[in-house]
């Protein structure tokens, strides 16, 4: 299979074939994806900013006198493997599966919208973007600060079942590229297409660990490479395992569920799981940049290293140092540009440690 390169570490570009060497990628597609498994996020179980000239060789970290990082390990070595990074401004391209109400899709939105967020009340979503800010290409250029929300495609009628598997999951991504009315545009250069489907709709390895992954098209399948997540609402299947700490699985006993910030157990809790997508596709768009690990066919990243942090002291089944509202009891870590949210920390390569936002930071 021809892999998909960068030009100047940065642009992704499709792999265009004749039908007789299409069919045969197609099947080592198959063979790969088989091997090479998508990247996967599970659950449960010092302020810093950028210097002027944005290089990633000079950064200025400004570490507060409180101990906000977590999770430090002298086994944990995290490399840069030459791959392209995402450096330009970064736009998602949602896909909504199945059947969402529309109070459900304004969370989602407003989450991807605040990581750019200028103004938001502190701890906020911008705050934890600029540890994957911190990553950077072969030449030095940081990751974007700029996420957008781009077009978004609606799949109400459940085109291709209730069942998907990973592969079909591509299938799915062509349909809302392909559409005859309103595709969504195909953009090597910047695009990001998160495919969320509803609570009624089961994906392979769904609950058995698995809340979401990251991965990039085929040309076989898609016709084109394009980097992208998949996230599940985890409400009716999972919620213990994917909606953690919103609910507890049973497995747990002892442990009380805490409220979630938007009253949405399942959104809420798909929330975190986006944010550790996004922050994966970023730093690792085609599992061929930021991981640790010798074994590019299991590649641990950014947020896989932090998974269940979400504060000081977080770790296995503890959570950490969060925030609770205390008009109605919510809990959180940051805030967004209108909502509170819950997400977990991701790894900070100049510290050697898992870093974000949480109760210290008010």
């Amino acid at each position: 299979m021809q892999m998909p390169r960068g030009l100047n570490g940065r642009l992704f570009y499709s792999v265009l074939l004749p039908p007789a060497a299409e069919m045969s990628l197609l099947l080592l597609s198959m063979l790969l994806f088989a091997v090479v498994a998508p990247s996967a996020a599970w659950r449960p179980w010092p302020l810093m900013t950028l210097n002027s000239s944005g290089s990633g060789s000079d950064q200025l970290l400004l570490f507060g006198g409180s101990k906000k990082y977590e999770g430090s390990s002298e086994f944990v070595h995290l490399k840069y493997h030459m791959g392209p990074v995402l450096t330009n401004n970064i736009t998602v391209h949602p896909i909504w599966y199945g059947s969402w109400y529309p109070p459900q899709k304004r969370i989602i939105r407003e989450f991807i919208s605040s990581i750019s967020a200028v103004g938001s009340k502190h701890p906020s979503v911008a705050g934890w973007w600029r540890t994957v800010q911190l990553y950077t290409d072969q030449t030095g250029a940081n990751i974007s600060r700029t996420v957008r929300l781009g077009m978004e495609k609606n799949d109400r009628f459940y085109s291709h079942g209730k069942s998907l598997t990973r592969l079909s999951i591509q299938s799915v991504i062509k349909s809302a590229v392909t559409a005859r009315t309103k595709p969504l545009p195909i953009d090597h250069k910047n695009g990001l297409y998160l495919l969320l489907t509803s609570d009624d709709v089961y994906v392979q390895d769904f609950c058995d660990n698995v809340c979401g992954f990251h991965y990039f098209t085929f040309p076989s399948i898609v016709g084109c490479t394009l980097p992208y997540a998949w996230v599940g609402n985890s409400a009716k299947f999972c919620p213990g395992v994917c909606a953690y700490p919103f609910s507890v699985p049973s497995y747990m006993p002892g442990f009380k569920p805490v409220k979630s910030p938007n009253g949405d157990i399942g959104v809420d809790g798909m929330i975190s799981v986006i944010a550790h997508e996004i922050a994966e596709l970023a730093t690792n768009p085609l599992i061929n940049a930021w991981y640790a690990g010798p074994d590019p066919s299991f590649p641990v990243e950014i947020a896989d290293l932090c998974e269940g942090i979400y504060g000081t002291g977080g770790g296995g089944s503890y959570t950490g140092q969060m925030l609770e509202d205390k008009s109605d009891g919510a809990t959180y870590n940051m805030n967004g540009i209108r909502r509170r949210y819950l997400v977990q920390w991701v790894w900070n390569h100049i510290v050697s440690y898992c870093s974000g936002p949480n109760a210290l930071d008010q």
